[in-house]
């Protein structure tokens, strides 16, 4: 007897009040949050601050988006790094759309260091209603030499604009504003892995 493949299911928001529990209305807190950073952290303090956007521009209510990035010199806190792990600062954040009035995903972080030669970037992971996989992308830095970078150059040069995040001084400190774009002619790079 042969098996049938069974028909993909979304990828969310199934489960998603246990990951982003205030997103929807639960009174507890998530286990990981916008906030990588506490006031041991070395390095520069950024904000990254955007929306998902889906195909006719309306930001979705429902995402939930993970980053995972290096330490400011360039180390994870993950035991296999050969540069020495730095398990002080996780480097790891999640944050639902609907948490927002805006709509928006926003994340105190530091701004990674270059991680092999690469340069600098946070990986990002989206998820939302309506996707039958989870999609990745990388965030990398308007104000970076990003020209040499190898994962980068795999894009062609007209898209590449859809993964760098725009720099702005703000009172309130350095913001990087990145919209991810789901579909249409700013659709964001997504990454297979």
């Amino acid at each position: 007897m042969s098996l049938k493949q069974t028909p993909s299911q979304t990828v969310g928001p199934y489960f998603a009040y246990g990951l982003t529990p205030e997103q929807y209305g639960y009174d507890f807190n998530e286990l990981a949050g916008g906030r990588l950073v506490d006031d041991e952290t070395e390095g520069e303090r950024i904000h990254i601050v955007g929306r998902v956007l889906d195909g006719e521009g309306n930001a979705v209510d429902d995402a939930m988006i993970e980053i995972w990035q290096a330490d400011a010199q360039g180390r994870y806190a993950h035991p296999a790094d050969p540069r020495g792990s730095n398990l002080a600062f996780k480097g790891f954040g999640r944050y639902g759309t609907g948490t927002d009035p805006e709509l928006r995903f926003m994340f105190d972080t530091i701004k990674p260091g270059s991680v092999d030669g690469q340069a600098p970037h946070i990986t990002m992971c989206v998820m939302c209603r309506g996707m039958l996989s989870h999609a990745f992308t990388r965030i990398y830095f308007s104000d970076e030499a990003n020209g040499d970078d190898a994962v980068l150059a795999t894009v062609p040069e007209d898209r590449r604009a859809t993964l760098i995040a725009e720099r702005e001084e703000t009172p309130a400190g350095i913001v990087y504003r990145f919209d991810v774009h789901l579909q249409g002619g700013k659709e964001t790079v997504f990454f297979d892995l």
